[in-house]
C-alpha cells in the first residue's frame, strides 16, 4: 500500500506540474463568467459543450472552456469589457449570446443557455418535444430510450437490441462489439439485481422505465478497470422537479404482463422518490441435442429432445431521498429491493447409443428454480466549492441471496416416477464500497480529477446432491457425490488521476491513469488454495477534434482487466441435463485487454452518420470450453478456462435520417473478425490446442412516424449473425416489432398496441455447432416469440421546474458476467449454480 501511495503521489505531481505550466494564455484580469448549458427540448444539461468567448468587433477568440458533464462552465481571469459567447455541441445549433458587459473583478452568472436541435438536421422544425434518438458525446454514445415508443411493454434486453454497437442473444446475454467482457451499470452504479445472470436481470427491468442507455467503449480512468470491451450504463427515469407526480403504467400480452407505480415529491430542500413494478412472463421453449463423444474405444451418440415452460416473476422496488444541506452541499440516499422467481419446467427424453447400438432410453422431468432477493443501499455526499470544483463521498452496500436448485423425477417406461434426484445450491453475495472523488479546474480549459476507492466482497456458495429411491421416499445424501462449498473473499483498492484539456482549436484531450490492487482468499470445502495478489496500471487516452459543419473525429485507447465471475468460479456440478453438464473453475485468473478505436461522426443534410473502427487484443482470455466427460457416458462438460488469446478487429456504421420533420429512419450494422486460440484439457488430462476464427455480422433498422393529434407509430427489426466461439459457432437469429401509441389529455395519459414476429410462427431457432477432437455437438434452441401486447400509462399531479441537483455515486464497473463465450457469448445454462460475479 505504501508503494501504491508513493506511485499516486508521483503521478499527481507529474500531471499537475506540466499541466499548470501549459495553461493557455488568455486575457489578463480577475473577472469571470459562469453558466449552465442545457437541452431546449428537455431542459437537461448538455455535458462537454464547447464554450468560446469572442471579441464582438473582430470575432477573434479571447478565451474558452469545455462544460463539465453536468453542463456547468466557468471562464476565469478575464479583463473588463464587452464580449460575445458562442456555445456549440454536436447535434445542436450553435448558440451565441452578445452584449456581455463585464466589470472589474465581477463574477457574471449567465444562467441557463439553451441549445436547440441542429437546424441542419431538422430544417424548418423550430419546436420539438422529442430528443434526438442518438447522441454522441466525448466518451460515449447515448441512446435516448424516451424517444422509442415500441419500448412500452418490453424489457431492457429488448431495448438493448436497438442500441448501436450492442448485440443481445435469445437469453438476454449482451455483447459489445462481439465481446461478452462488458460491465452493465444502473444509474452509473452496479446493482445486486445483476448478480447471478445479467441476461435474466435485463429481462426483469421494464424498458419504459429507462431514460437512456450509454455505451462507453473507451472508459476513462475514473471508471473501474474491469470490463474488457467497455461499459453499458442504463439511466433510469427519475424526477428532479418541484411538486408531486404519480405515474401508473402497465401492459398485458400473450407472453407477459406488468403493473408499475412511480411517484415523486419535492418541496424546498427535500425530495422523495418511490417506485415499484412487478412483471410476470410466460413462454415456451424447445431444443434438440445431437452429440457424439469418444472414450476408451467406444463411440457414444446422444439424441435428446427437450420441451420447456418458463414462468418467471420479477419485482423491483425503489425508495429515494435527497436533501440540500446548503446551497453548495447535497446529501442523497436510496434503497433498491429486487426479487426474481424464475421457474423452468422441462421434459427430457434421451436416447444413448454405443457404437451405433441403442443401449438406453430414458425420460425425466426437471424443475429448476432461481430465487434471488437482492438489496442495494447508497448514501452519497457532494460538496461544490465553485463551478467545476467539487468533492464527493459515495458509499454502497449490496447483498444478494441466490438459491439456484433443481429437482428431477426419473420416469420408468410407463411414465411413472421411478426415482428422484436434487441439486441444492445456495449463494450469498455481499459487498461494501467506499469511494471519494475530487475535481478542480486548472485555468480556463483544463480539469483535473482524482480519487480513491475500496471494494470489499464476500461470496459463499454451498451445494449438495440428494437422492430418493422412489416417488415417496425421503431424500438422502448422494454417497457418490459429496457436498461442497466455495468461500471467496476479494478486496480491491484503487486510485486514479484524470485530466481534461480543451484547446481553442477544438481539440479535447481526456487522459488518465488508474492503479488497482486486488487481494483474494478462497477455499473449497476445507481446502484453501492460493490466488496471488496482483496489481495493474491502467492508462486511458481519449482525443476528439471538432471539425466544420458538425463533424467530430475521435480516437481512444485504454487497457482493461477482467476478473472471473462467481458463475465461472463456482465448482458446483450441475447435472440437470445429464448429457450437457455445467460447472465452474475456481482456479481462474484475470484476463488483460488492450483496446484501440477511431470514430467519425458527421451531419450530411438531414442525416447523421457515425463510423467507427476498433481493434482488441486479450491475453489469458477467460472462455467457455467443453470436454468429454469421464464420469457420464456420452456426456459433455462445459466449464471455463484461461484459454490464451483473443484478437478482434472490426467496424460499425450507424445512420439517422429525418426524411420529413415527422418521419425518422435509422439503422446500422457491426462487422468484425474474431480470432481465438488457446489450450483446453482433454479427457485423459492432456492439453489440446484449439483455435477458431471468422466474421460476425449484426444489424438493426428502425423507423418512426409522428402523426397529428397525439398518434405515433414505429417499426423495428434486428439481425444477430452467427458468433464465433473457441470450439465452434453459435447460430444467429432475427426479430421484428411494430407499435402504435395514442396520447391523451395533454400527454398525461397514453395507450398503445404492439406486435412482435406476427407475420410468421414467431419461433426463433438458434443453432450451436461445436467441434473438438473428442466430441461434436449440434444443438437447436427454439423460443416462441410471437407476441401481442396492450400498454397504458397515466400521470397524476404536476411538477414545476426546479434546479437540477448533481450527485455522485458509487460505480463498481469491475466484474465479468458469468455467461458468454468470450467473443460472442452462449445462452445461459439453465439451473446452473451462480451468484454475484467476483
Amino acid at each position: 500500500m505504501k508503494n501504491t501511495i508513493a506511485l499516486l503521489t508521483f503521478l499527481l505531481l507529474a500531471f499537475c506540474g506540466p499541466l499548470a505550466a501549459q495553461t493557455p494564455t488568455i486575457a489578463p484580469g480577475n473577472a469571470s463568467i459562469t453558466g449552465l448549458i442545457a437541452d431546449s427540448t428537455g431542459n437537461q444539461p448538455v455535458g462537454f459543450a464547447t464554450v468560446v468567448l469572442l471579441d464582438p468587433a473582430t470575432r477573434t477568440t479571447i478565451s474558452g472552456t469545455i462544460a463539465g458533464d453536468d453542463g456547468k462552465f466557468a471562464i476565469n481571469q478575464l479583463a473588463p469589457g464587452n464580449y460575445k459567447l458562442k456555445v456549440s455541441f454536436l447535434g445542436y445549433a450553435n448558440q451565441t449570446t452578445g452584449n456581455i458587459l463585464l466589470g472589474e473583478g465581477q463574477t457574471l452568472e449567465l444562467g441557463t443557455i439553451l441549445l436547440a436541435p441542429d437546424v441542419n438536421m431538422i430544417k424548418e422544425v423550430t419546436v420539438t418535444s422529442q430528443r434526438a434518438l442518438i447522441e454522441e458525446k466525448v466518451d460515449r454514445l447515448v441512446y435516448n430510450a424516451e424517444s422509442d415508443i415500441t419500448s412500452k411493454g418490453s424489457s431492457a434486453a429488448d431495448l438493448l437490441r436497438k442500441v448501436p454497437l450492442l448485440s443481445v442473444d435469445l437469453d438476454g446475454n449482451v455483447t459489445l462489439r462481439g465481446s461478452a467482457g462488458v460491465r452493465v451499470l444502473i444509474n452509473g452504479k452496479p446493482s445486486a439485481i445483476m448478480a447471478g445472470n445479467v441476461g435474466d436481470a435485463l429481462k426483469q427491468i421494464p424498458a419504459d422505465l429507462i431514460k437512456a442507455v450509454e455505451v462507453i467503449t473507451s472508459p476513462s480512468a475514473k471508471y473501474d478497470a474491469e470490463g474488457s470491451a467497455g461499459i453499458i450504463n442504463i439511466v433510469m427515469k427519475k424526477n428532479t422537479l418541484e411538486g408531486f407526480q404519480l405515474n401508473i403504467n402497465g401492459d398485458a400480452g400473450n407472453r407477459g404482463s406488468k403493473l408499475g407505480l412511480n411517484g415523486s415529491y419535492r418541496s424546498g430542500k427535500v425530495g422523495f422518490r418511490i417506485g415499484g413494478n412487478g412483471r410476470a412472463n410466460y413462454n415456451r421453449a424447445a431444443s434438440t441435442l445431437l452429440q457424439t463423444t469418444q472414450a476408451d474405444g467406444v463411440a457414444y451418440r446422444t439424441e435428446q429432445q427437450v420441451a420447456a415452460k418458463d414462468r418467471p416473476l420479477f419485482a423491483n422496488y425503489t425508495l429515494g431521498f435527497d436533501y440540500d444541506i446548503a446551497k453548495n452541499q447535497a446529501l442523497t440516499a436510496s434503497a433498491r429491493f429486487g426479487a426474481r422467481n424464475f421457474r423452468r419446467m422441462q421434459q427430457l427424453t434421451i436416447d444413448l447409443f454405443e457404437n451405433d447400438l441403442l443401449t438406453s432410453s430414458s425420460a425425466r422431468n426437471v424443475n429448476g428454480r432461481d430465487l434471488s432477493p437482492s438489496v442495494d443501499v447508497n448514501v452519497d455526499y457532494l460538496r461544490t466549492f465553485k463551478p467545476q470544483q467539487e468533492w464527493s463521498i459515495a458509499t454502497q452496500y449490496s447483498r444478494n441471496k441466490l438459491t439456484n436448485n433443481f429437482d428431477t423425477d426419473l420416469l420408468d417406461e410407463s411414465g411413472s416416477v421411478d426415482s428422484r434426484l436434487k441439486n441444492v445450491n445456495a449463494n450469498l453475495n455481499q459487498e461494501l464500497t467506499l469511494q471519494t472523488d475530487y475535481q478542480t479546474p486548472l485555468g480556463a480549459r483544463q480539469l483535473l480529477e482524482f480519487g480513491g476507492k475500496g471494494i470489499f466482497r464476500q461470496v459463499t456458495s454451498d451445494y449438495q446432491y440428494l437422492l430418493a429411491s422412489s416417488a415417496d421416499a425421503a431424500y438422502v445424501a448422494d454417497a457418490n457425490r459429496p457436498a461442497g462449498s466455495l468461500d471467496y473473499s476479494q478486496q480491491v483498492a484503487a486510485a486514479y488521476l484524470s485530466h481534461i484539456l480543451t484547446t481553442t482549436r477544438k481539440f479535447t484531450f481526456k487522459t488518465g491513469l488508474r492503479y488497482e490492487h486486488t487481494a483474494i482468499t478462497a477455499k473449497t470445502g476445507e481446502s484453501s488454495f492460493t490466488i496471488p495478489a496482483y496489481g495493474v496500471l491502467v492508462p486511458s487516452i481519449n482525443v476528439s477534434k471538432s471539425l466544420k459543419e458538425g463533424t467530430t473525429l475521435k480516437l481512444g485507447y485504454n487497457r482493461r482487466i477482467q476478473r472471473p465471475g462467481l458463475q465461472q468460479l463456482n465448482p458446483n456440478v450441475n447435472t440437470a441435463n445429464p448429457q450437457d453438464i455445467r460447472t465452474g473453475n475456481p482456479n481462474l485468473s484475470p484476463e488483460l485487454t488492450n483496446n484501440l478505436e477511431i470514430g467519425l461522426s458527421t451531419n450530411v443534410g438531414k442525416t447523421y452518420l457515425n463510423f467507427s473502427a476498433f481493434g482488441r487484443a486479450t491475453n489469458n482470455a477467460i472462455s467457455q470450453v467443453r470436454v468429454a466427460s469421464d464420469a457420464f457416458s456420452g456426456a459433455i462438460v462445459t466449464t471455463f478456462e484461461n484459454i490464451g488469446q483473443q484478437r478482434t478487429v472490426g467496424g460499425n456504421i450507424f445512420g439517422n435520417v429525418y426524411i420529413t420533420p415527422k418521419w425518422t429512419f435509422n439503422g446500422g450494422f457491426d462487422l468484425y473478425y474474431a480470432f481465438l486460440q488457446g489450450t483446453t484439457t482433454s479427457l485423459n488430462g492432456s492439453t489440446v490446442t484449439a483455435r477458431n476464427e471468422g466474421f460476425n455480422l449484426n444489424g438493426r433498422l428502425m423507423s418512426q412516424y409522428r402523426f397529428n393529434k397525439g398518434w405515433a407509430a414505429e417499426a423495428f427489426g434486428f439481425m444477430r449473425g452467427a458468433q464465433v466461439q473457441l470450439q465452434g459457432r453459435q447460430g444467429g437469429f432475427g426479430m421484428y416489432k411494430v407499435g402504435v401509441k395514442k396520447e391523451f389529455n395533454n400527454k398525461k395519459a397514453s395507450i398503445g398496441l404492439a406486435a412482435e414476429n406476427f407475420l410468421t410462427t414467431g419461433i426463433n431457432v438458434m443453432r450451436t455447432e461445436l467441434v473438438a477432437p473428442t466430441f461434436t455437438q449440434l444443438s437447436d434452441t427454439q423460443l416462441y416469440n410471437r407476441g401481442f401486447e396492450l400498454t397504458f400509462s397515466y400521470n397524476i399531479g404536476k411538477m414545476n421546474a426546479a434546479p437540477r441537483k448533481k450527485t455522485r455515486s458509487v460505480k463498481n464497473d469491475d466484474l465479468k458476467d458469468g455467461e458468454g463465450e468470450g467473443e460472442g457469448g452462449t445462452p445461459a445454462p439453465q439451473g446452473n449454480g451462480g451468484g454475484k460475479k467476483q
